[in-house]
């Protein structure tokens, strides 16, 4: 396994007697693209801040290739950092703009000249060189801050919710040229985001943040399938979570029935339910399956009524009320849609596989 470029330690920082962050410890291979995810007000920002320079910790330790950080001035760091707003000089052109971090190390003109068309280039923004920031559209200008950003060779590129002011079209495309551009430099990246679709795909990692604290560490893949806390389920895709009252657990399955007194079985389980004890199952709405009651008698499933039916494109969407009246989410191929025979106001069944779910104890 590939050793740690940037190490985290035990981080705490706090306003009075608000904590910001509580303890975050995090390790960040070189060449990394690691996303902080989580909602406003959770560390992820506050974290980035403090490894760039912009903020003290209160407690804490940040390594960075084995060497001490917290103690180096913010503008020695040598460390590159991209905003949500663009932050480009009005007054300068495209390219000085890119070489104006050369310019202040003293780097001779001919390295200037031929970073700024190599940094250009790699953005795809060659032909803007002489133009002005108030020239270009929202997505062009951010790609002239993160060549600026690069054009000194940064060991660590930090952005904070860099994209989260375009539209959501343009958002996508800057996404793609993110992933060019670190496959083509292999810089190591800290990325802020609230926006758990972006963190998907774009990370390598991610390290969901809740309250402070990092709640899961791990790929896009490895938090869907196995979130360790009910935040981290609810937080990355869709959930559905049913309230159930356990019966039993043991042999690596748990038992329990609904509101409603159907019974149902779980194939994992994060934190302790002893029989007796409430917890929510987690089903992602992809996992279900819905058909239409046959009868009232001799149907293994959850009953359900169909509250609303949206086409999708590739899915279909359907709403539905369980017995104790909380509305589920269940997503469908739409080529499903004319077998099902579903529509609003039907009585359905809802089905799922016991190894696709999870239990959680009760928030």
């Amino acid at each position: 396994m590939t050793s740690a470029f940037l190490q985290i330690q035990r981080l705490r920082k706090t306003y009075d007697q608000v904590v910001a962050i509580d303890h975050v410890s995090l390790d960040v291979r070189k060449g990394e693209f690691m996303t902080f995810l989580g909602p406003s007000g959770s560390g992820k920002s506050t974290t980035l801040y403090i490894v760039a320079g912009f903020q003290e910790p209160s407690e804490g330790r940040v390594l960075l290739d084995g060497k001490p950080l917290l103690s180096v001035a913010p503008n020695k760091r040598n460390i590159g950092m991209v905003f949500q707003r663009y932050t480009l000089f009005p007054h300068l052109t495209v390219g000085e703009n890119v070489a104006f971090p050369l310019r202040v190390r003293r780097r001779s003109d001919t390295e200037v000249k031929a970073k700024v068309e190599q940094m250009l280039g790699l953005v795809h923004l060659s032909e803007c060189r002489d133009r002005m920031p108030a020239q270009l559209s929202g997505g062009q200008q951010q790609r002239v801050a993160i060549a600026r950003a690069l054009a000194y060779d940064p060991p660590v590129l930090l952005m904070d919710e860099p994209l989260s002011a375009l539209d959501k079209k343009l958002r996508e495309e800057i996404q793609l040229e993110l992933r060019r551009i670190h496959q083509e430099t292999g810089v190591t990246i800290l990325y802020v985001t609230h926006d758990q679709e972006e963190a998907l795909r774009l990370s390598d990692r991610i390290a969901v943040f809740n309250n402070g604290r990092i709640e899961q560490v791990g790929t896009g893949e490895a938090l869907y399938a196995n979130p360790a806390s009910r935040f981290v389920a609810s937080f990355i895709g869709n959930s559905n979570f049913l309230p159930v009252r356990v019966t039993a657990n043991g042999e690596g399955r748990t038992h329990g029935v609904f509101p409603n007194g159907h019974a149902v079985a779980a194939g994992s389980f994060a934190g302790s339910v002893p029989a007796g004890g409430e917890g929510a199952l987690m089903i992602r709405p992809e996992q279900m399956r819905i058909r239409a009651l046959q009868g009232a008698h001799g149907d293994a499933g959850l009953p359900v009524t169909v509250r609303d039916v949206t086409y999708l494109g590739e899915a279909m969407h359907y709403a539905v009320a369980t017995p104790w009246q909380q509305e589920i989410s269940i997503r469908v191929p739409a080529a499903d849609r004319h077998e099902s025979g579903l529509s609003v106001g039907t009585q359905a069944l809802v089905e799922w596989d016991a190894r696709d779910v999870r239990l959680f104890a009760e928030a």
